[in-house]
């Protein structure tokens, strides 16, 4: 029989992570992994502990829970011990071949429930081809002008209108790290938050601007998160709150102050959009502000996950600094931000500010009083 402890340490060893860093990011304790990992179940308080820690720790590893929570009842449907009247007492021959057939009968009655009725293995296959057939579908993209935003994966095409009645036609080439698209003019590479504005013709005129909002550093059936639109809509209302493109203009940018000794996540040459990943471990008050944006609070709890494309500033609060985990995604570059004690409360602001010596922007970290 597989097993599921095997499934899950083999998954954690592929994506090189020890105990330690997945205790870390699913308060699983390093404990209950290791007891998962070699089955030792009579470690856990009871059997819901085992069932919720299972789908936890095997959704973060991003394999199926479900077949691992089946994994675990077959192991424990095998260990049941046979009980102690039956081995004591002595049977009648004559109803060995009638236990025989019940047995088997009730055997292949339990297996049919459990693959069509409990498990609905049929089901789960017929949605799962479902599944891949839709994502490896090549699928077709008439821009139109107009702001979209769409998930696209290998194969896909972006169909652009020319007055001449025909297409110019862009096709995804691959979504691992980045997006790769193939144009008649070449082969454009996006990365994950870069805003890049396309001249597929070669006349010196961009028809069309992608912007990367989401895409998987080791998955490329997850596609990419893309955002499609006109180069007036850009020159208009921006991608993520103002401004026209990945670069923003230097009026937009502070000075650095002379003075100034700022923790330094990216420097670079210029200063494009950043993304904040914002996963929660407990309960938290969080309120945040996105360059000129309306305030946005709620009350989260832990598992609660958002994300923020800022252009030049990110301001946030926190009650309880110490259950928030903030990484900070800019072009090539993931920074963890680091956090504070259990119940401190935190104001920060992650911007962009220029140094007026060497021209330099750099996106850095200000906790404010």
């Amino acid at each position: 029989m597989e097993s599921y402890g095997e499934k899950l340490k083999l998954a954690r060893e592929a994506k090189k992570l020890t105990v330690e860093t997945a205790a870390r990011d699913t308060s699983i304790t390093k404990q209950y992994i290791l007891a998962l990992e070699s089955e030792e179940e009579t470690v856990f308080p009871g059997e819901p502990y085992i069932v919720g820690f299972l789908k936890n720790y095997s959704d973060y590893l991003g394999i199926d829970s479900g077949e691992l929570i089946r994994l675990y009842h077959s192991k424990q449907l095998q260990e049941s011990p046979v009980p102690a009247e039956l081995l004591l007492k002595e049977k009648p021959k004559f109803l060995i071949p009638l236990i025989v057939v019940l047995s088997c009968a009730a055997v292949v009655g339990l297996s049919c429930f459990l693959y069509f009725g409990v498990f609905k293995v049929p089901q789960l296959r017929e949605e799962k081809a479902k599944v891949i057939a839709e994502t490896t579908r090549t699928h077709q993209y008439q821009f139109d002008g107009t702001t979209q935003n769409v998930r696209l994966y290998k194969g896909d095409q972006i169909l652009l209108p020319q007055e001449s009645g025909s297409n110019i036609v862009l096709t995804v080439a691959e979504t691992l790290s980045a997006l790769s698209i193939l144009t008649p003019a070449g082969t454009q590479v996006i990365d994950l938050s870069e805003e890049r504005a396309l001249d597929v013709d070669g006349d010196g005129d961009s028809e069309i601007i992608l912007y990367v909002s989401d895409v998987s550093p080791t998955d490329a059936s997850r596609g990419a998160e893309v955002r499609m639109l006109a180069k007036s809509a850009a020159d208009g209302d921006g991608l993520a709150g103002g401004a026209s493109s990945s670069e923003l203009r230097p009026d937009d940018i502070p000075v650095m102050s002379g003075d100034a000794k700022l923790p330094v996540l990216v420097e670079d040459t210029r200063a494009y959009p950043f993304t904040l990943n914002i996963s929660f471990r407990g309960q938290c008050l969080f309120r945040f502000r996105s360059d000129n944006k309306d305030v946005i609070e709620d009350y989260y709890h832990s598992g609660d996950v958002i994300n923020v494309t800022s252009n030049n500033r990110f301001r946030l609060w926190a009650s309880n600094i110490s259950t928030v985990k903030i990484q900070v995604i800019a072009g090539l570059s993931t920074k963890d931000l680091e956090t504070g004690t259990a119940g401190a409360v935190s104001v920060e602001d992650v911007k962009w500010i220029r140094d007026p010596k060497n021209g330099l922007y750099r996106l850095v970290v200000d906790e404010l009083d």
